[in-house]
């Protein structure tokens, strides 16, 4: 069981050289600090670095780094174990949490802004406007190959990896690398036989079958004996598939007026049969599907950093968090990865009350000019994303002098070309002069912030 409690998150420490050393407890990094042994390398995640000791005068055991992939958020957690001796004089492990990170992808963001691009070329194609050819639906792609909201997925974990691998000494990855059956969640049963071979409907025309679903009449006006045709509950324009259960039967005025919309904006004003519609609808697979085509390819990419890369189950983590008694988040199921024999007294005993959320953010986009809503260019970009010495996302402290917002500040900044720029603090964005800027830290596309472990009334965990 889980004995003892939470922690705060350790300081990661570089040696005289720049070599990672074991994680100290923040007051040991105060103390270093303040006697002058130590300067900060990193605020964010926040690194010092010795002065006066190099690597070989260290005394280096290594850490385990422990990633729980996920959808929308990943969790990685840095852990040691320590060999100790119980009350009735046994030897057992002890594992103990050190950092805590919380990675949120910007996956969907990816995949809105390629539709929206895909959008804008379509329509420039059918209006007849500075025509572009389509290009070929049989061109190659390279082996690995992946689309770039799950390419994002797959290198932000990566990168994330890589920088605490920097700035610890990690001996052995740990991944928990599970596979969801898609087929079966969308039936919403296990299948066997034919059914899981060649589908549910295996032999059903579509059309015949959404007929006799909906008694050959529209699902939105209960009109018969007008043309129906087959409308997406969820268009395809907002991420809505063609998958059965996202289809329905409308006549054509309903389908008319329903246009690009979701269901549950067409029929706001109904709710009673929103609510019968909607019970055909399961829920989507997009996050299962990003975990499936992502989890091999995020095992190649992390055994490249040199490290032994071990895969565990799912159910193995959902054991250890069981039996150590701790909450469902991505950050708690990284730190219960891996083998740990609860029988033989073997236990988790600590877990980091701070996690550190990294949030990606982007280095801002390669587009030159800003479109309209048809697509066609509205205004030009500057082709500089530097502007008087910064960039958009830098960490910066502001000192103003005066006036409503005197004082000292400390949050990341949006650039302008004229030197006014844009500071985001926690009562909102000031605008502030780059003479009263100072750099902490170069933007590195990520936004930082800081969170206590949720309530267990309250915890949630994203796919």
């Amino acid at each position: 069981m889980y004995e003892g409690g939470s922690g705060d998150g350790r300081v990661f420490v570089l040696s005289k050289e720049g070599q990672p050393l074991m994680p100290c407890h923040p007051a040991r990094a105060r103390e270093l600090l303040r006697k002058g042994r130590a300067v900060v390398a990193r605020q964010v995640p926040f690194t010092i670095r010795l002065k006066d000791r190099t690597l070989a005068e260290s005394e280096v055991d290594g850490v385990q780094l422990r990633i729980d992939p996920g959808s929308k958020g990943t969790g990685l957690a840095l852990t040691d174990e320590k060999k100790e001796t119980d009350e009735r004089g046994a030897i057992i492990t002890v594992r103990r949490g050190l950092v805590a990170v919380e990675l949120q992808h910007r996956g969907d963001q990816i995949h809105h802004c390629m539709q929206q691009r895909a959008g804008y070329r379509q329509r420039r194609r059918s209006a007849n406007c500075r025509y572009r050819a389509p290009r070929s639906n049989n061109r190659p792609r390279a082996a690995g190959w992946l689309p770039p909201s799950l390419r994002h997925r797959v290198d932000t974990t990566l990168s994330m990896a890589t920088r605490i691998c920097r700035y610890a000494p990690v001996t052995e990855i740990h991944v928990e690398n599970v596979t969801f059956d898609t087929h079966s969640m969308s039936a919403g049963r296990a299948l066997t036989g034919v059914e899981r071979q060649l589908g549910t409907l295996a032999g059903t025309d579509a059309r015949a079958y959404l007929h006799a679903k909906w008694n050959r009449a529209c699902a939105y006006c209960d009109a018969t004996g007008v043309p129906l045709n087959i409308d997406h509950l969820r268009p395809r324009s907002g991420g809505g598939s063609s998958r059965i259960t996202n289809l329905v039967l409308a006549c054509v005025p309903c389908n008319q007026a329903k246009g690009s919309s979701p269901v549950e904006v067409f029929l706001a004003q109904q709710p009673g049969r929103l609510a019968k519609i909607l019970q055909q609808v399961r829920t989507p697979l997009h996050d299962a599907a990003a975990m499936n085509a992502t989890r091999w390819q995020l095992m190649e990419e992390l055994n490249s950093l040199g490290r032994p890369v071990h895969a565990w189950s799912g159910g193995r983590t959902n054991e250890n968090r069981t039996a150590a008694g701790l909450r469902k988040t991505h950050t708690l199921d990284a730190l219960c990865i891996g083998e740990l024999d609860h029988k033989n007294g073997h236990s988790v005993v600590r877990h980091p009350v701070q996690v550190l959320v990294a949030k990606a953010t982007g280095r801002g986009s390669y587009a030159r000019t800003t479109p309209d809503r048809f697509g066609f260019p509205r205004l030009r970009r500057a082709r500089s994303k530097q502007h008087v010495g910064y960039v958009t996302g830098d960490l910066v402290r502001a000192t103003m002098p005066s006036g409503k917002w005197a004082g000292t500040w400390t949050g990341r900044i949006s650039v302008r070309a004229r030197g006014q720029h844009s500071l985001a603090t926690p009562r909102g964005r000031i605008n502030v002069s780059h003479r009263n800027l100072r750099l902490l830290q170069r933007g590195d596309g990520y936004g930082y912030a800081t969170r206590h472990e949720a309530s267990p009334s309250t915890v949630r965990k994203n796919s």
